[in-house]
């Protein structure tokens, strides 16, 4: 389907915003979907695109070349007439639990389509770029930001869908625990950990099926920090110990594992660790209190150590996309990069 841009082979420019996997609610499968997963959109770190139409392919700045090989396959499954100079002018940290990859194909193909003056929604880009094998939720941040639940992967092969996406209270904080020497699962060696894992018992997926539904999700809705933090941590704790074996423990950094027990005993609602981490996170009532923690950890873990923070928000909103005409000033251009 092709959009009647005003202006066709504009400069375009993607804004995506990175997610944590807050983790699985049926790793058993036996009701024929498989997964299931809960990630919250976050604010600070995020992959900006930019792209334009150009003889040949390419591109350039940070991650150019897994930005490159998405585009020339992006184009050649769909058929793109023209090609693009793309420039990757930030990206999410790879293998940290954020999405990077995910955020990435989607912030290309997303400029890749409007360069070429295509409809192709996020879901679509996902499914041609291989994205989405297990996981919905960064389909989900992209296209609307906030809380999501994906209803887990069916027989069909395709990327699962977001069955719920509730807004992050403004209020609360995300305290996050970078790990700068270690580097979570990812690649053939994420597939093979799958595989090697012990069947997840039934009774487990039921409890945090259950567990979802009627205490994460409504305490959500409700503003309710102490039991949807308590609620995270549950899931957690079950979910981690079943990977314990492919990541070496519940957090598959023990520097990481070690701060997230000092947040909990500091009053954090919730902690827990993103996807194979080895990225941490900790759920926070406020900004003092996320402040007044943060510069306690930075104590505690100083900089010249492996371990990091950051204070971020839940973002209620997805990803950002702005046509410029393509003889736009480049500064004119960044300005809508740099004000998200």
């Amino acid at each position: 389907m092709t959009i009647p841009f005003t202006a066709r082979g504009a400069h375009i420019t993607v804004v995506a915003p990175a997610r944590l996997h807050l983790g699985f609610m049926d790793l058993n499968g036996d009701l024929g979907r498989s997964f299931g997963s809960l990630g919250l959109t976050i604010s600070t770190l995020r992959t900006v695109v930019e792209a334009e139409a150009a003889e040949v392919m390419s591109a350039e700045g940070e991650d150019s070349v897994r930005a490159l090989r998405i585009a020339e396959r992006l184009s050649g499954l769909q058929g793109m007439p023209n090609n693009a100079r793309i420039v990757v002018r930030q990206a999410i940290p790879a293998h940290a639990g954020f999405g990077s990859g995910t955020q990435l194909a989607l912030a290309v193909g997303s400029a890749l389509a409007r360069v070429n003056g295509l409809d192709l929604p996020p879901r679509t880009i996902a499914r041609l770029a291989g994205r989405g094998a297990r996981s919905g939720i960064g389909i989900g941040a992209f296209e609307t930001g906030g809380f999501v639940v994906d209803g887990g992967r069916g027989a069909d092969d395709l990327p699962p869908h977001i069955v719920s996406r509730l807004s992050f209270p403004d209020s609360w904080r995300i305290l996050l625990v970078f790990d700068s020497l270690d580097q979570g699962i990812h690649g053939s060696n994420e597939a093979a950990a799958f595989d090697a894992l012990p069947k997840f018992p039934v009774e487990s997926a039921a409890y945090l099926c259950r567990l979802v539904m009627m205490q994460l999700l409504p305490s959500l809705a409700d503003a309710n920090i102490v039991d949807f933090g308590r609620a995270v941590t549950a899931l957690q704790r079950t979910v981690g110990d079943h990977f314990a074996p492919a990541q070496g423990g519940r957090y598959a950094s023990p520097a990481v594992g070690e701060a997230l027990a000092w947040l909990e005993s500091e009053g954090a609602a919730g902690v827990g660790q993103s996807s194979w981490g080895p990225t941490g996170f900790a759920i926070l009532g406020s900004e003092d209190e996320a402040e007044r923690l943060l510069r306690r950890a930075q104590g505690i873990w100083p900089d010249s150590g492996s371990l990091s923070f950051m204070v971020c928000r839940g973002l209620n909103s997805g990803a950002s996309i702005l046509e410029t005409p393509a003889e736009a000033a480049p500064e004119h251009r960044n300005l809508f990069a740099d004000a998200i």
